[in-house]
This record gives structure tokens, C-alpha cells and sequence, in this order.
């Protein structure tokens, strides 16, 4: 190598020229420069984000006046239209600032792309997109981008308003226009109405270095956009086609070009022509190869985002304007009409291309990862295909031209090509040690090497390019293995600056190494800085060849194509990869513009949530479905539905009667869905599993993934809907709203364990916790609302029992509760099929025998029945109220027929003074069937927690019969408590308790009074239940007709609350509560008036059941008190009696005992 030294005079200096520096200097500036024009031109077109100086009514006038004079507003004659300016100066030369002096900076931007231009036509400049790459790529890109910012300038409508009011302003306050107003209210004019016009005439004189460097592209451009048949005959991206190459480095000569934009290249073409056009229409090469393609195959470009400019029309407005253009415009109409018909085509063949190329090579790469070391180059030629295609469709599908087929711009596997490129980039990223360890073999093993012995070949070498080379040598020889095995961080950016400034040395006309006779060298340089890139650079790397940003600006095509690929059952494993992309739109932003990151990010979080809550919803609704199916065949298995099948089976069997015409509807048994008579028959229930087995394949595809800093699990949001969903059905499970039926506790819980089922097959498809959903819902279905405020499982039963089933027990003599039955039950005769409003709508046992009960307590558990005991509670405390107020009005009575309850004359006195006595015993029966109702709902809670937590329950059961009678009152009503959580029947029932305490007065001996006299209120009110028709003692069903016998449960669980409360005496209440009853009970017996008597003998039987139910009262207590010969006597009457209820009454043996005890 031989090295020359020059002079600085001597030869031409591109060097001071530094072109290389100001070309990325000025890209960069450009890309926010166009940042901030486009952000100004979205605000000023939303009515919510437009400067408020433009919308004011004040200010309306004045804006309008200035706008149609502009530029040129005498301020000093026109004062009374400037008026509203001047009273808001300061304000509006602080909120238009920014936006002003945007426009002075496109202005002085425009100057050095200019000064720019014109060094670079100067220096004569031989560009070649095949050798120096970042040259002409650079160049060409600034003139496109420059172009573009124009043209979106001259998209803001309110351009001259801003302009024209803040320069009025400034003049009202410093009394002088802005320095720079007068040159930029002239570009705005220069680029008023057509600014490709004027760009036009400025390129004129630029047009040769133009030229050259578009027809650099005729060795790039015409491969590029080949047609999908073409890309299969030459079995494009497949590493597979040639197994005796698969391990051979993938190269060509022309390693950028391969995975450069064609959209970029589109824009270059599309441009240069046109501000080129005298240059270029001479060239009949260039329009069959470069040009006319471009507008075969596109309708539209993008200029910025989603701002995009229509090809065909603007360059008919271009062309029509000028003389000997006419061959022209027919030649524009013309393929605008090809590209209605065969663009769309083209594309969709090439994507369908894509879609198996890309599988096939994630399928390879996964299995054989060192293959991505030789074969990168085939990863990144095929992301940047795929990513063109993408936002080819992505533009087009908005801006359809007429005769263009909109199915052809419709593609429901856009999902799928951006699955694989998801999964490329992440393989990429995965086994990035991989491609550094191979590439920096390849740079000190093989680049170094062959590049020393390129530049010891060379002729002349001057002396900046010899030390450029030199240094590149040295770097690539002083790479190791060791390196990468200690994970140092390399960095080559240096390496690819002075190419970049060798590639503007070399490529000046009169250059002394010129890179055109050396076109070995560029290329090896070329792949030596693609190499290096492989090492260092692989992020950015993925950035430029599949960066997708651009979709955050295209909601609507980017939504439809998400919801297409979720309904195509088998697209919707691949929606995963449009969450996935909202990672690609931190790209988007810019430092130049730094107020759009939230907004940007904002877009991003809201695109992420709702891909991935739809995806759950889908998912969701899917699973449902199969539990529903699921649902309806585990209702056949219930014994209600069992009698439609046995009396098939005996009209089968010829059991039934002879004769018989009966029509019976035949039904299909339970299982036979089961039976599949062709293997290659899909049954919905087959649809249903494979849909939900593509949509979870999706969810389970990445457990994690970032998006701008924020972490996403797709399984929670799976997780979220599927617990929202189960406790909305659960519920609508148990009360139908259309029929307001009740679903009785052993259907719902069938039907809720017929769900749990299927809902624990979602561990077959995602790796997710059932047992967390369960525990999650059921748990909240135990309160009276869930975590939503929403209803449950728990107030529905609560409300539904309290509200209809009591209430219809307590308000006719239709249902009793059942002693032998311990369930609520119809009375004997009663027909609820009758339609009748005084009969009852509804079968009580089937709610509430134990089987029901069992099952709601399985169902609501011991928080459910607890919050159910409760309310009860809270009702039985109210009724005791009530029944206090009545004790205040007949307290002086009660007084005296508690102290005379010896005395017979008085007490009778006495007695007729007492006012609302059935009010007493029916408010006495209401507070005995709730808490009735209440033990049996114990007792099933208690069976329920003896088959699942027996040791539990036994520990509990022990510490609660073994507490010291010496204990302090509050402690004993803690640990009632919980054996009243464990449905352990309590003497002091501490629910109740709490209800009382609530209520309490402030008085306690006040308190201590009412109680008492309520018991005497109740003991002497007893007899009157003799009157009542429905008192009648039923033996079979161990209850009276009008459930008085509740009664006795009612006295014993009030007086042990009311006295525990109070602080009083339980033993000797009930004691005086038992010798005031049975005194006045006795004298029944002297009643002649058979009305009076009509169910003595019934009503005997409940002073029996009182001292039964009672803790404290013994029989021996009774029989001090009450002969137990009338108990035995009423026995046997009232056994005869419900016999013959139409037989007279005639006095008794027991009525002969009472009048011999009496006397």
C-alpha cells in the first residue's frame, strides 16, 4: 500500500467538507423537526388540544382579519380589528411561542438542507446505493424527508393565524414585527397552495446528483419488488432448499440493500422523479423500472405516521400543469387503474409467501439456534419483507382509490405474519451471544484479513483514507472469543463513522481513491460493518428492519385486524403478537418532541389492555359455553328429572295400564350425547375445545411481557375474567331474573360443582391456579356483596328466605314447621299448583328439608350462614321491639297480674285490661318459625363441617361443653360464638345477643323490667290460642296448625337472651314464666264456652314443648305446677280429634281433672 500526502490546496478537501457529519446531523434534526410539525398539525386540528387564542370569540375577528390580510396588516390603521390582540398580547405571545418559532425553525432548516444540496452537486458526488450505502441512503432520505416536512407544513390551516397573531403581538409589545416574520411569512407563502411545485423549481438545479443517485436503485429496486411467484422459484429465506449450503455464511454483494425499506426506496423513487422530472422522463429506463412500478403497485406513501400523500393524483396535478406532459398523465392513469386491480393481489400472494418462509424459518432456528449465525442475514431480510408488507396493508386498507376491490386490502392472517416476526425478534434477543461469538470470529478470523490484503492491493491510497483503513484493520484484529465470553459491550460506531466519511472521500469526482474503481473494496466494507452491527447493534438492528411503531397511528386498522384474527378460529393464536407489538411504539417518539411521550405511552397502555381483555373475554365466553353444555347435562342427572325416564322405561317394560293412550314424549338418556358413530363428525362441543385450546395457546405464550416499562401478565387478565364471569353466573345461577325463580341449593350446587369442573380443565390449556379462582369467588359468594359491590350467592338466599319463604309461613296457615320432618312443610290438603293468592306458590320442603339445607351450607359456608343467622337475628330483635312497646303500653296491667297470679278474681280483672294479645302471640310465632329455621340451618351447617373438618369440629364442641361456670358472661358469649359459627346449638344464642345489645337502652333496669313483664305478657296471653281454629295439634307432622308450637323455641332462646343482655336471672324468669302459664292455662278448664276451648288440649301440649326446649325448666318443675295427666289426656284428645276434626265438643276427662285441680 502505497500512501500519498497532499497538500490542502492541492486537491479537493470533501473531508473539510464533512458531509458525512452534517447528512446525520441534518436526518436526525429532521426526523423532529417533522415531529414537531406533525404534532402541531394534529392539535390544531382537534378542537380539545387547539391553542385557545384561536377559538376565542373575541379574538374572532381580529384572526379572521389577519389571516386575509396576511402578511402584510397595518397594525397603526387597523386598531379597532386589532383591538382584542392588544388586550391579550402578553398571553398570546406565551401560549403561541412554541408553535412560532417551530415554523422559524423548518424556516432555517430549510436554509442549510439547501446550502447542503448545493456542496454536495458541487463536489460532483458519484452515488451508488450498492458501494457507499450510507452516502446515498443518507442523501436521499434528507431529500425525502425535506420534501415531506413541506408538505405537512403546508397542512396546517392555521399556519397563518399563528404566525400572523403572534407577530402582531410582538409588534403591540415591543413596537417592532419579529425579525424573522418577513422570511418566514414568505415560505409560508412560497408554499401556499401546491408546495411540490416550488419544490420543483428549487430541484431544478440539483437534479444531476438526483439522478445518479436513483439510478443506483436499478440494481436494488427491481429484485426487491418481485412478485411471490418469483420469491418461491428462487426459494427465497429458506435455509432448507440447499442442505449441502445450511452452514455457509449467507452473503451478497450488496448486504445493506437486502433489508432496506422498500418503502423507503418507494419514496425515493416516487420524489426524485417528480422534483426530477426533465432529468428523469428522458430516461426510459428509469420510468419501465423505477417508476412505473411504484405507482403499479401503490396507491398511496407515507410522508409521516399516518399522514400520507395520494401517488397518482398528485402527480397528475404535477404533470398536467406542464406543456408535452400529456403521455405522461395517461401513463400515471394507467397504472393507477393496474394498481385498483392488481396491487391488492400482489401483496396478499406475498404475505401468504411470508407467512410459511417465516414459519419454516422460526421452526428451524428454534431447533437449530447456531444456524442463526451463518443465516442472520435471512432473519433480517425476511423481518424487513414482512414488516413492509405490514404496513403496506396497514396504509392502503384506509386509502382505497376507485375499482380497487376492498376484499383485496382485507387480510385475516395479518395476525399471523406478525406472530413470526414477534418470534424471530425474540429469538433474536434470546441467543444474541450466538451471533456474537460467531460474528466476531468471522471479523478477526476472515474480515480482517481479506480487508488488510484489499488495501495493501490498492494503487494509491491517500493519507486519511490510509488511517481510516488502517485503524478499521486494528480494530478487527484485536477482537476476541474471550470477549464475548465475558460479556464486555462492544462498540463499533466509531468503525461505522469513518466508513461513512470514506464512503464521501471516495465517492468526489476528483477524488484521488475513488470508490467506484474499487468497488471490491466498498462491498467488503460494507459486510464488514453489517458483521459488526451483528455484534453490537443487534437492537437497533431490529428497530430498522421490523420496527412497527407506525400501527399506534392507525387504530383503526390496527383494532379490525386484531378482531378479525380473534373470530378465525385458527388465527386466534397468533392475536398474542398485537399486544406484543405496543412494545414497538416507544420507537415512535422523539427527543425533539418530548410533550408526545405520555400521549404516545397513554395509546400504548389502552391498546395493551384491551387486546389482552378481549382476548380473556373470548377465552372467557368459550370456557362458559363448554360449562354450560356441561351444566345442561348434569342437570338430566337430577331426581326431578329421573320420573320422565322410569315411566318410559315401564310403558316400555308394559306395566303401565292397558288401554292407555297416554302420549309420552321420548326422551334421549342421560350419556348418549356420548356415543360418536364417525370419528370424522364435529360436534359443537369438539368446535368449542379447539377454539378455546388456539385462544389459550396465546395466552400462555409469553407469562410476561414489558410494554413501556409497565409488566403484563396475559394469565391474570384471563384470571380476572374468568373470576368475574363465574361469580356473575353463580349467581344468575340461583335467581332467574325472567321467571324470579329460586333454584333450590342441591340443583345450584350440582350446577356450580358441573362448572368447577370445566373450569379446572383451563389448567390443561394455561398455567393458571383454578383453586385460586374458587377460593377467590366462593369466598366472596359468603358475603352479602362481593368485592364489586355486586349481589351474591349469600344475600339472594338470605333475602329470598326471609322475604318469601317466612314471610309466607307467618302470614297464612298454609306452612308449619315440621318437628318430625324438621322442615317446613304444607299443611294437609293445601294444593300449590291452585293458582290461588292465599295459597302458597312454592313447596317448602324443597327448600328446606336437610338435604337443601346441607347443600346451602356447602355452598355459603359457615361466613354464608353466619351473615344468613344474622339477619335473622336482626328480624328477631325487631319483632322483640315491637313486642317491648307493646309491654309499655299494658306495663301497669302487667305489674299487677305479675304480683296476683294467686288470685283468680283479680287476675280475670285484670286480664281484659291487656290490649294487642294476638298481636304478642303472632309476633311470638313470627320471632319462634325464624328461629326454628334458624337450628335447622345449624344443625345442616353442622353435618356439613363434621364430613369436612371433623377433628376441628370435635376440638371446638369440647372447648365449648367445658366452660367453667364461674367464667365472665362476655367470654362464655365468645365462645358461643363459635360454636355458633360451627352450627352448635347454643343456650344463650349469641347472635341474638348482639342484636339485643344494639338496641339496648340506657337505662339498664329499665330494660331489666320490660323483659320481665314481656314474659309475663307472654305467659298470660298463652290461653287465647285456645280460640284459634288453627291451633290444632297434628300428630303427623308433630305440629300445630298455625305454628304456635314455634312458640316454645321462641320463649326459651328470648328469655336466655334478654336476661343475659340485661344481666338477669334465666332460671327464675322461666320459673315464674312457667307458674304464670300453667295458672293461666288451668283456668281453661273452667272455660264453658266451647269457642274459648276449641284447641285446649293442642295448647296443653305446648307448655310440655316449652319446658322440653328449655335448658332450665324440668317435668319435674311442670308436674309441680301442671297435673301431666291433662299432657297424657291431651295426648290421646287431640290424636282423636285431628281423626274428626267435624266432631263436636263435649266435656272430657281432662276437663274433669282440671275443674278437681282448680278447686
Amino acid at each position: 500500500m502505497r500512501s500519498v500526502t497532499r497538500g490542502i490546496m492541492s486537491r479537493p478537501l470533501p473531508s473539510h467538507q464533512k458531509l458525512a457529519e452534517k447528512l446525520v446531523i441534518l436526518n436526525t434534526r429532521l426526523d423532529g423537526m417533522i415531529t414537531r410539525i406533525y404534532n402541531i398539525k394534529k392539535a390544531c386540528g382537534d378542537p380539545r388540544s387547539k391553542p385557545s387564542f384561536l377559538t376565542e370569540k373575541a379574538l374572532e375577528s381580529a384572526v379572521k382579519f389577519i389571516v386575509r390580510k396576511f402578511p402584510q396588516v397595518d397594525i397603526r390603521n387597523n386598531q379597532n380589528q386589532l383591538a382584542a390582540v392588544n388586550n391579550a398580547k402578553n398571553e398570546i405571545l406565551k401560549g403561541l411561542s412554541i408553535y412560532y418559532y417551530t415554523f422559524v425553525d423548518v424556516m432555517e432548516f430549510k436554509d442549510h438542507v439547501g446550502e447542503l444540496l448545493t456542496t454536495v452537486d458541487g463536489l460532483g458526488i458519484n452515488f451508488d446505493i450498492t458501494l457507499c450505502f450510507d452516502l446515498t441512503s443518507s442523501y436521499l432520505n434528507m431529500i425525502v424527508k425535506y420534501v415531506s416536512l413541506l408538505i405537512l407544513l403546508s397542512r396546517i390551516d392555521e399556519r397563518k393565524a399563528i404566525i400572523g397573531l403572534y407577530n402582531h403581538a410582538h409588534d403591540m409589545l415591543q413596537g417592532k414585527t419579529d425579525k424573522d416574520f418577513q422570511r418566514l411569512a414568505q415560505m409560508i407563502m412560497d408554499y401556499e397552495n401546491n408546495p411540490l411545485k416550488k419544490l420543483v423549481d428549487d430541484f431544478s438545479v440539483h437534479s444531476r446528483s438526483v439522478h445518479v443517485a436513483l439510478m443506483s436503485l436499478m440494481q436494488v429496486y427491481p429484485q426487491r419488488n418481485m412478485t411471490a411467484d418469483n420469491w418461491r422459484a428462487g426459494s427465497l429465506f429458506s435455509i432448507i432448499s440447499s442442505p449441502t449450503q445450511m452452514l455457509n455464511p449467507a452473503q451478497t454483494d450488496k448486504m445493506p440493500c437486502e433489508y432496506l425499506s422498500i418503502e423507503d426506496m418507494e419514496k425515493w423513487i416516487y420524489f426524485g422523479y417528480l422534483l426530477c422530472h426533465a432529468t428523469m422522463v428522458s430516461q426510459q429506463e428509469a420510468s419501465t423500472c423505477l417508476w412505473k412500478p411504484v405507482l403499479q403497485t401503490n396507491f398511496c406513501l407515507s410522508l409521516f405516521r399516518d399522514e400520507i400523500i395520494m401517488l397518482h393524483r398528485t402527480a397528475e396535478e404535477i404533470f398536467s400543469g406542464l406543456k408535452g406532459y400529456n403521455k405522461k398523465v395517461a401513463e400515471v392513469r394507467e397504472c393507477r387503474e393496474h394498481a385498483a386491480q392488481q396491487a391488492g393481489k400482489v401483496h396478499k400472494d406475498k404475505r401468504k409467501f411470508l407467512r410459511t418462509a417465516m414459519k419454516e424459518l422460526v421452526l428451524l432456528i428454534t431447533d437449530q439456534p447456531g444456524l442463526l449465525g451463518p443465516k442472520t442475514l435471512f432473519v433480517f431480510m425476511s423481518l424487513a419483507y414482512a414488516r413492509d408488507e405490514v404496513k403496506w396493508i396497514v396504509r392502503h386498507a384506509g386509502n382505497l382509490v376507485k375499482r380497487a376491490n376492498p376484499e383485496d386490502f382485507v387480510d385475516r392472517y395479518l395476525g399471523e405474519l406478525i406472530f413470526h416476526m414477534e418470534e424471530l425478534r425474540q429469538l433474536v434477543r434470546s441467543y444474541d451471544e450466538v451471533i456474537q461469538r460467531y460474528y466476531v470470529q468471522y471479523l478477526y478470523g476472515y474480515d480482517a484479513v481479506v480487508l488488510n490484503e484489499a488495501v495493501q492491493n490498492l494503487s494509491v491510497c491517500p493519507e486519511d483514507e490510509s488511517v481510516i483503513m488502517t485503524s478499521v484493520v486494528n480494530t478487527m484484529t484485536s477482537l476476541s472469543i474471550k470477549q464475548v465470553e465475558q460479556k464486555e459491550l462492544f462498540d463499533f460506531r466509531g468503525l461505522r463513522l469513518d466508513w461513512f466519511r470514506l464512503q464521501a472521500y471516495t465517492c468526489v469526482s476528483k477524488a484521488a481513491l475513488l470508490l467506484k474503481d474499487n468497488q471490491q473494496l466498498g462491498r467488503l466494507m460494507n459486510a464488514i460493518v453489517f458483521h459488526c452491527r451483528m455484534i453490537d447493534d443487534l437492537d437497533d438492528m431490529l428497530r430498522e428492519t421490523s420496527d412497527l411503531s407506525d400501527l399506534c397511528f392507525f387504530p383503526t386498522a390496527l383494532v379490525s385486524s386484531f378482531k378479525r384474527c380473534l373470530e378465525l378460529r385458527f388465527q386466534s393464536r397468533y392475536s398474542i403478537a398485537f399486544p406484543l407489538i405496543c412494545a414497538h411504539f416507544q420507537g415512535a417518539i422523539s427527543e425533539f418532541c418530548p410533550e408526545e411521550r405520555l400521549h404516545i405511552r397513554d395509546r400504548a397502555m389502552n391498546y395493551v389492555t384491551t387486546f389482552l381483555d378481549d382476548m380473556s373475554k373470548e377465552a372467557r365466553n368459550l370456557l362458559f359455553l363448554i360449562a354450560d353444555e356441561q351444566c345442561a347435562l348434569s342437570d338430566q342427572l337430577l331426581p326431578k328429572n329421573a320420573a320422565v325416564h322410569m315411566k318410559q322405561g315401564i310403558r316400555k317394560k308394559g306395566k303401565g295400564k292397558k288401554g292407555t293412550k297416554t302420549h309420552v314424549t321420548e326422551s334421549m338418556n342421560p350419556g348418549i350425547e356420548s356415543f360418536r358413530k364417525d370419528r370424522l363428525h364435529v360436534t359443537k362441543m369438539d368446535e368449542l375445545h379447539l377454539a378455546l385450546a388456539e385462544i389459550c395457546n396465546a395466552i400462555n405464550y409469553r407469562s410476561t411481557f414489558v410494554v413501556w416499562e409497565h409488566t403484563f401478565s396475559p394469565k391474570e387478565f384471563l384470571t380476572a375474567q374468568l373470576e368475574s364471569r363465574y361469580a356473575k353466573v353463580l349467581v344468575a345461577l340461583t335467581h332467574n331474573k325472567e321467571t324470579n325463580e329460586m333454584a333450590k341449593p342441591t340443583e345450584l350446587l350440582s350446577r356450580t360443582k358441573a362448572y368447577m369442573s370445566v373450569l379446572q380443565t383451563i389448567e390443561n390449556y394455561v398455567q393458571i391456579d383454578s383453586t385460586r379462582i374458587f377460593n377467590s369467588v366462593l369466598l366472596q359468594q359468603t358475603q352479602m356483596q362481593d368485592s364489586h359491590g355486586e349481589t351474591t350467592i349469600t344475600a339472594l338466599y338470605t333475602q329470598w328466605y326471609l322475604e318469601v319463604l317466612l314471610r309466607q309461613v307467618s302470614n297464612g296457615n298454609s306452612i308449619v314447621f315440621s318437628e318430625l320432618k324438621r322442615a317446613f312443610v304444607l299443611l294437609p290438603g293445601v294444593d300449590i299448583s291452585s293458582g290461588s293468592s292465599n295459597q302458597p306458590s312454592i313447596n317448602p320442603e324443597e327448600f328446606t328439608n336437610i338435604q337443601e339445607l346441607r347443600a346451602l351450607a356447602d355452598l355459603i359456608g359457615p361466613f354464608g350462614m353466619k351473615n344468613l343467622n344474622e339477619n335473622l337475628a336482626w328480624h328477631v330483635a325487631s319483632q322483640i321491639t315491637e313486642l317491648k312497646k307493646l309491654v309499655s303500653q299494658n306495663r301497669e296491667t302487667l305489674n299487677i297480674l305479675r304480683t296476683n297470679f294467686d288470685k283468680p278474681e283479680q287476675m280475670a280483672v285484670h286480664y281484659r285490661r291487656l290490649e294487642g294479645i294476638e298481636s304478642v302471640l303472632l309476633r311470638m310465632t313470627i320471632i319462634g318459625v325464624i328461629l326454628y329455621f334458624r337450628s335447622v340451618t345449624q344443625d345442616a351447617l353442622n353435618d356439613v363441617l363434621q364430613r369436612r373438618i371433623p377433628f376441628l369440629l370435635s376440638s371446638i364442641t369440647d372447648f365449648k361443653d367445658h366452660i367453667p361456670k364461674e367464667t365472665d358472661i362476655k367470654v362464655s358469649i365468645g365462645i358461643n360464638e363459635l360454636a355458633s359459627a360451627a352450627g352448635i346449638q347454643c343456650e344463650v344464642d349469641p347472635a341474638l345477643c348482639h342484636a339485643l345489645a344494639s338496641q339496648k337502652s340506657e337505662n339498664p333496669e329499665e330494660e331489666h323490667k320490660l323483659s320481665c313483664l314481656l314474659m309475663v305478657f307472654l305467659a298470660v296471653s298463652i290461653p287465647v290460642l285456645a280460640r284459634d281454629e288453627g291451633s290444632l295439634y297434628l300428630p303427623e307432622l308433630g305440629a300445630h296448625g298455625n305454628s304456635c308450637h314455634c312458640i316454645a323455641l321462641a320463649v326459651n332462646r328470648i328469655a336466655a337472651a334478654l336476661f343475659t343482655v340485661n344481666n338477669g336471672n334465666i332460671s327464675e324468669r322461666l320459673t315464674e314464666f312457667l307458674a304464670l302459664a300453667s295458672s293461666s292455662l288451668l283456668k281453661l278448664g273452667l272455660e264453658t264456652d266451647r269457642a274459648s276451648t276449641r284447641n285446649r288440649e293442642s295448647v296443653y301440649l305446648l307448655l310440655e314443648q316449652i319446658v322440653k326446649d328449655s335448658s332450665v325448666l324440668t317435668m319435674d318443675l311442670l308436674e309441680s305446677c301442671f297435673p301431666y295427666v291433662l299432657l297424657r289426656n291431651s295426648y290421646h284428645a287431640v290424636r282423636i280429634q285431628s281423626g274428626s276434626t267435624n266432631t263436636a265438643s263435649s266435656p272430657t276427662q281432662a276437663q274433669q281433672t282440671i275443674e278437681n285441680s282448680t278447686a
